[in-house]
């Protein structure tokens, strides 16, 4: 249930004591049922008002600065053509109507025009000045999904490596309960995953992690949504996400994958170098053996395939950048050294 339906219902509940309390302190309807009446009245200025708030979920406060600022220069545009003597023949109600529709079609236009633009559209008509609120946090980090239930992100701010203030968006903890209330046992493990590494970062008392409610009803997917408010809180992304990571980059928006870290953060093998690895299957080509690094990194073994499920020393002879990451291929140490 919404939090706010309990203060709406009480609120719903003050405007109908309010209208009975207003009709019986001046006879006004004309009727003699005035209690029974002023209360259908309040309880509909109520349920107006409530529908209206509805109606603005999702509309934050720069979006209504935004609407303010351009009625106002709507209006004061009407006004201009109003007192230019362009409908100084017009009398009576024809005049009336007349402003009435300069006003109506000025302001309108100028509550579009506002929220169209952006804030740096403010600074042409306003130069020299700008607003930014004293008390911004230095760097904003901004949490995907991916990245939550990955957890390396702990790791790094309890190591200080990374260091701000934490937000993660409402639609991101409603992905990550569907993630986690999912039939399929691998996802609802990752989302219970997700959601012991957010109780951890709330314990560090290092960081400060905060809830974000911001939401964008007209973008559809999660990832849209996330670069969108990334963009507007300033924040950085921090995603697992290659593809999401190239649109924010795309948009302008500092991105960190945590995957390209892990790439760039593996220690590089010189060729000659031994290395211990457990040799884990055949591979393609006739006698080769797959093993993997502790970073993940794959090796192909020459003369591996009589080693499947042994641990081995071999040392490496090359290694080949590919898009994946780095592919090392070596060769069984003989027992004897040699």
């Amino acid at each position: 249930m919404n939090p706010l339906w309990p203060i709406r219902i009480l609120f719903l509940g003050l405007c109908i004591v309010a209208g009975y309390a207003v009709s019986q302190a001046q006879d006004y309807v004309g009727h003699e049922h005035n209690g029974a009446l002023g209360m259908v009245f309040g309880f509909g200025f109520g349920g107006l008002l409530i529908a209206v708030d509805e109606m603005l979920k999702g509309f934050s406060l720069r979006a209504f600065s935004a609407t303010t600022f351009g009625l106002f220069l709507g209006w004061l545009v009407a006004l201009l053509v109003d007192h230019s003597g362009l409908f100084g023949d017009a009398e009576g109600n024809t005049r009336t109507l007349i402003r009435l529709g300069l006003f109506l079609s000025f302001g309108y236009i100028g509550m579009v025009l506002a929220m169209r633009s952006n804030k740096e559209d403010f600074s042409l008509i306003i130069p020299y000045v700008r607003f930014s609120p004293q008390n911004k946090p230095d760097n904003l980090l901004l949490l995907d999904t991916s990245v939550i239930i990955d957890g390396r992100i702990a790791d790094l701010i309890e190591a200080k490596l990374i260091e701000g203030l934490v937000i993660v968006p409402r639609f991101v903890l409603l992905e990550l309960q569907q993630i986690a209330d999912s039939l399929d046992e691998v996802k609802r493990a990752r989302g219970r995953r997700g959601f012991e590494m957010l109780n951890r970062l709330q314990h560090n008392t290092k960081i400060e992690v905060r809830i974000h409610d911001g939401d964008f009803p007209d973008e559809k997917g999660v990832d849209a949504k996330i670069v969108r408010l990334a963009r507007n809180l300033n924040a950085k992304l921090f995603t697992n996400d290659y593809n999401l990571a190239k649109v924010a980059g795309l948009q302008s928006v500092s991105c960190v994958n945590l995957h390209e870290i892990g790439h760039l953060m593996k220690a590089a093998l010189i060729p000659g170098e031994i290395v211990q690895l457990k040799v884990v299957r055949e591979g393609r080509d006739k006698g080769q053996g797959i093993g993997y690094l502790p970073d993940g990194t794959m090796v192909i073994v020459n003369n591996g395939h009589d080693q499947v499920g042994q641990t081995v020393s071999a040392h490496v002879l090359s290694t080949v950048q590919t898009g994946a990451g780095v592919l090392v291929f070596a060769e069984v140490k003989p027992q004897n050294g040699k």
